[in-house]
């Protein structure tokens, strides 16, 4: 297998919740199962990392460890990360930068990994705005792809058509949905209502060549009536969080029925299976990490708590990203849907510009 089929991916080791540990072993996990076609690379402090990797087995050949001496806390904002340049997430990212990787996964400072991203990689031609991309669960077979859901507090109708465009690619990449139903989020179907954010971008997207089909309320992301619903970062960051909250709570309001009498343990032993099943619909580590789609290069923002197998996945998000060459198809698309750049930014204004709008929240 030649190096140019091998795809080199970067896994942020420093700053998670969760701790170094388990972050490796979720990196781990991936290369073993994706093979000699994809190459882990850890970044963080070297030694540390070299402790961990030599207490695991069968550690395979398909990694390596590229030091870095800074970690950038989960506290610090996003302005004060992004002057961290020895931190894990600014070498991990130049190293995507450079062509010596081609994606980019860290379960840290999310604030961090949004700023220091835009500002190493800059922005795919036509992009004004970077969007964070999140998975629903839905009542249907097909999960629901989200964006933005944290990345742009304030939003406007060009940025929400760019949205749209780049999830519509993500869904067709991901879940090998050729033609993926895009909506908007609003406070009802009807056209007439609404704000004036969404009276503008529903008439960009009405002319836009994706498969459109309106707007769309709260209870449509879960029902999986679309395929992709399109909102700002304020909007969607309040979703993801609501939709973060429904195992926990239903986890205990099972746990309390079980308690009630013992007839109820006996069922809940009956319905064991069909309790998992419905845990891990609601389990975030399934769709390992949500992509910052935009930038120029494929980066995956993980929850700060993430499991091995949120890790894992991610990885395989990752690759699939990179085997489908999304970056060069979101380009293409947006070019061919939105005229390239009179959508986005000239080339002349510095990419730093977006760090104000982005979020500063750090998880």
């Amino acid at each position: 297998m030649t190096a140019a089929s091998v795809h080199k991916i970067v896994l942020d080791v420093m700053g998670a919740d969760s701790g170094k540990a388990e972050i490796i072993r979720g990196g781990l996990a991936a290369a073993t199962n994706i093979g000699d076609s994809v190459h882990i690379a850890f970044v963080g402090r070297q030694k540390e990392i070299e402790e961990i990797l030599s207490k695991e087995e069968n550690v395979p050949s398909n990694i390596s460890i590229i030091d870095a001496e800074d970690v950038v806390p989960m506290t610090m904002t996003a302005t004060d990360g992004v002057r961290m340049r020895k931190s894990s997430i600014a070498v991990g990212l130049r190293q995507v930068k450079s062509n010596d990787a081609i994606a980019f996964i860290s379960p840290g400072n999310t604030g961090a990994v949004m700023a220091t991203s835009l500002l190493t990689l800059g922005r795919i031609e036509g992009v004004s705005r970077p969007a964070i991309t999140a998975v629903f669960p839905t009542s249907s077979e097909r999960p629901t792809v989200v964006l933005d859901v944290g990345a742009n507090a304030d939003c406007k109708p060009q940025h929400l058509s760019q949205f749209a465009v780049m999830g519509s690619v993500y869904a067709s990449v991901v879940f090998k949905n050729e033609y993926p139903r895009v909506g908007l989020l609003s406070i009802s179907e009807e056209r007439s209502k609404g704000n004036d954010l969404i009276f503008s971008a529903l008439k960009q997207l009405n002319d836009s060549k994706i498969n459109f089909v309106g707007n769309v309320e709260g209870r449509d992301v879960l029902a999986g009536t679309v395929d992709v619903v399109v909102t700002d970062g304020f909007t969607g960051n309040i979703l993801l969080k609501f939709a973060e909250s429904i195992k926990p709570m239903l986890v205990k309001k099972m746990q309390r029925q079980i308690q009630t009498n013992i007839f109820s343990r006996f069922g809940a032993v009956l319905l064991l299976p069909f309790l998992k099943r419905m845990r891990n619909t609601f389990d975030y580590s399934e769709s390992g990490g949500a992509p910052l789609l935009g930038v120029n290069g494929i980066v995956i923002i993980c929850h700060g708590t993430s499991s091995a197998k949120a890790i894992r996945n991610a990885v395989q998000v990752a690759y699939r990203m990179a085997d489908k060459k999304i970056k060069q198809r979101i380009h293409d698309e947006l070019i061919t849907n939105h005229f390239g750049q009179s959508n986005g930014k000239n080339k002349s204004q510095d990419n730093r510009d977006g760090v104000v709008y982005s979020s500063q929240a750090n998880d």
